[in-house]
């Protein structure tokens, strides 16, 4: 497993640190967010480290996805009533990406949920 000594997710992946599991293969695992965005937030995670999405290999990243799939359609059959589902990867500091390990936030939305993506749609900046 390719892995760095100080990345959280690493850490994670490894079972150095304990997290809530909901799905995994041998590339992906997948776990509830210690800071969610709403009830049922999740993190898909390649078990190897990659920083960005261009050194993520296009089977991992496939894999990613329909671990994604797999658990936005559990949520939806889930308790959590959830009435939609955003999908989110961030890569690099300009898209917001804190955490330099590829992984990809599957949350459910809920009307009222106070979640805001924020955009002026069809106007960049020049």
């Amino acid at each position: 497993m390719k892995r760095e000594p100080d990345c959280m997710l690493c850490s994670i992946v490894s079972g150095e640190t304990s997290a809530s599991l909901v799905f995994e293969d041998t590339a992906v695992i997948a776990f509830m967010d210690i800071n969610p965005v709403t009830e049922g937030h999740v993190l898909a995670v390649p078990r190897n480290h990659y920083p960005y999405l261009a050194n993520l290999p296009e089977e991992v990243a496939s894999r990613m996805f329909l671990a994604a799939r797999r658990i936005a359609a559990a949520i939806r059959g889930s308790e959590l009533k959830s009435e939609g589902i955003n999908l989110s990867y961030a890569d690099g500091e300009a898209a917001f990406q804190a955490v330099f390990h590829s992984h990809l936030h599957v949350f459910p939305r809920y009307e009222g949920d106070g979640f805001k993506i924020a955009a002026d749609w069809g106007n960049p900046p020049t």
